[in-house]
């Protein structure tokens, strides 16, 4: 059974960052994902994203991001349980066991919950029952196959838009279809790809996908008149996703359904288990990136503390000594 100081559940940028500031406080730490790479959503869905509201970075892509946050993790040494998920949870005097689904216990002083929205499915699109991988997607990793396509959008939030914007300049045409007029997306980005030759169809659904080997065209209804016919090379369905806390709601951990709930030392209910990032839910919380990182600190350092009584809450400054 490996042992370490603190288990960290979820390898996403927060869950990185938690294993470096834990190697600098001098514990031992093992990282389990679900998925089978670090980086968490940003590495599945949006490594080409140019994300701008990390400090210090104006913009950096995703990838990019998590490369640096990978390096910096490293030097804590991390043990990675990747491509496995973690299923229970028991506490044996203090110390925190915590089974994987293959089998695996681990047994760690503290566990940390840096899980994101949790285990995740991208919500369908009606009219795109098998098409997907034929010219209907769910995420854009990567814009290289978009070239010269005439791309059709489907969705009004934050990932619709993005793809929206930086999909403009590679394809033949981009159409954003919404079922609203109003939009979930950052006010800045809806005006950058207003300005854009993006063409923005409101009150609108898409109501078919049509092709032979693969989708040619698209029919799309616009506020209950005749439907129009556009051609259609690609669609993206940006609709958001399903997101459940799959086992921690088996754990007997405080939630609000879709999120953890913690106090402002980032302490769950649960003796011992603490949880930062997006996951968490608490009076004014705020998700992203930047306030995950700050979290994780909080987390680790109060962590640290639960696993030697003897320790400080507050360590000192990396650049001290």
């Amino acid at each position: 059974m490996p042992q370490v100081d603190l288990l960290i559940i979820g390898a996403g940028p927060t869950g990185l960052f938690s294993a470096y500031y834990a190697g600098f406080r001098g514990l031992s730490v093992a990282v389990v994902d679900s998925l089978p790479e670090l980086g968490g959503q940003i590495t599945a869905m949006y490594p080409e994203k140019a994300i701008l509201d990390v400090a210090g970075f104006p913009s950096v892509k995703g990838r990019d991001l998590v490369a640096g946050l990978v390096a910096q993790a490293d030097t804590a040494k991390p043990d990675y349980f990747l491509d496995r998920t973690a299923e229970t949870l028991a506490h044996q005097g203090d110390r925190v066991v915590v089974g994987l689904d293959d089998g695996t216990l681990i047994d760690a002083g503290a566990v940390l919950i840096t899980a994101g929205i949790g285990k995740f499915s991208p919500r369908a699109l009606p009219a795109g029952e098998g098409w997907v991988g034929r010219g209907l997607e769910f995420f854009v990793p990567s814009f290289a196959p978009y070239h010269g396509k005439d791309v059709v959008i489907v969705g009004g939030g934050d990932s619709a838009f993005d793809w929206a914007q930086h999909l403009e300049p590679m394809a033949s045409s981009v159409t954003l279809v919404h079922r609203r007029d109003a939009f979930r997306a950052h006010e800045r980005t809806v005006a950058a790809v207003r300005d854009s030759s993006v063409e923005i169809i409101t009150k609108a659904q898409v109501t078919a996908l049509r092709g032979t080997d693969g989708v040619e065209e698209v029919e799309i209804v616009v506020d209950g008149e005749e439907p129009v016919v556009r051609p259609a090379q690609a669609v993206v369905a940006a609709l958001g996703f399903i997101a459940d806390l799959g086992a921690f709601q088996t754990w007997g951990i405080t939630t609000d359904k879709r999120h953890v709930v913690v106090d402002s030392s980032m302490r769950t209910n649960l003796e011992r288990v603490f949880a930062a990032g997006d996951i968490t839910e608490y009076p004014g919380k705020v998700r992203l990136i930047a306030v995950g990182f700050g979290e994780a600190a909080t987390a680790v350092n109060n962590a640290a503390v639960a696993i030697d009584p003897s320790a400080h809450v507050f360590p000192g400054h990396s650049s001290e000594g």
